[in-house]
């Protein structure tokens, strides 16, 4: 079933005209969130990473010679 390609054309105008794009605002707020939370992730990993090879080598250092 072959489509009709000016019709696929109109049809597929006719669904861009429909997007409501962000304004400048909204891109820059959601921007600003982004790197909040890759900053607080990135801090939680941190601290994470340090819990975890402090109390290895508190393990290791009690089971070592």
């Amino acid at each position: 079933m072959a489509m009709n390609p000016v019709k696929f054309v109109n049809e597929t105008r006719a669904e861009i005209a429909k997007v409501v794009w962000p304004t400048r605002r909204e891109v820059v707020m959601t921007t600003i969130m982004v790197f909040i939370m890759a900053a607080l992730t990135a801090i939680f990993f941190s601290l994470v990473d340090l819990v975890i090879r402090s109390g290895l080598q508190g393990v290791l250092t009690y089971f070592g010679s």
